[in-house]
């Protein structure tokens, strides 16, 4: 049975992961730390030997630049790369730019846990008219204004994967490519939701970690028959749980 390679990787911290705020569409750097996260990932990849023929990233440079630093670890001279704004991460509305913590605590923490994890509850939406809003953004001047979005929950970003993982990367998986998918914590949520069938009310407990190579081992059906993070596992689980507590207030 021929095993097809699919590697998820979010991209290495950034800045405003750093200070623990929604960052969603706002197109923010990675930090050096974040850096070494993108650097770490791919001397893994290296390291076991997990060939890769095709590349998909989001339009967001913290995940571009994660990709950049991840395929030259693997000393590939070039690699076919699909951009796409597909694989954005989920748009947090008008929480953008809003530290976590505070926000849990002015609204609570049950509340903001909803915002950030649930399945079907959006954060409040950004107006339109807003500057920061993805229809004013030159990033995505070729882009239908009307899918853009002004906020989103896991619900409405993995509707707008779908469409690139049904019509271009579930063919590419099937013709026999080893695949990575370079992008973020919700879009990458999303795309193992389809692949492990995690039911709505379960999602809620899956936490990516940043600048983790996050391995599924598909047959030709695209079933997972096996999954599992790259690296030292202890070191992981503790990048897990940080992830789990950024929503959550402080005393």
């Amino acid at each position: 049975m021929k095993i097809n390679k699919l590697v998820l990787l979010r991209h290495g911290e950034s800045q405003w992961n750093l200070e623990n705020r929604f960052t969603g569409w706002t197109d923010v750097g990675l930090t050096k730390n974040g850096e070494n996260e993108a650097r770490n990932a791919g001397n893994l990849l290296a390291k076991s030997n997990i060939q890769i023929d095709l590349a998909y990233v989001s339009k967001l440079k913290r995940a571009i630049r994660t990709h950049k630093i991840c395929v030259n670890q693997l000393k590939k001279s070039s690699l076919d790369t699909i951009y796409s704004w597909r694989l954005n991460e989920r748009h947090y509305g008008s929480l953008q730019g809003l530290n976590k913590s505070q926000t849990a605590q002015k609204y609570g923490d049950e509340q903001v846990l909803l915002w950030r994890r649930s399945y079907d509850i959006p954060p409040p939406s950004m107006g339109c008219h807003d500057k920061r809003h993805p229809k004013n953004d030159v990033l995505y001047k070729h882009i239908d204004p009307q899918k853009l979005p002004s906020s989103e929950s896991l619900k409405d970003t993995l509707e707008r994967v779908m469409p690139l993982w049904k019509n271009q990367i579930i063919s590419k998986i099937k013709s026999g490519n080893n695949i990575i998918i370079v992008a973020h914590g919700n879009s990458l949520r999303a795309i193992v939701k389809i692949l492990k069938k995690i039911n709505k009310k379960d999602i809620v407990n899956l936490n990516i970690p940043t600048g983790v190579p996050y391995i599924f081992d598909l047959n030709n059906k695209l079933e997972a028959i096996n999954d599992y993070f790259l690296g030292n596992q202890d070191e992981i689980l503790k990048k897990i749980k940080d992830v789990s507590n950024q929503g959550l207030s402080k005393d």
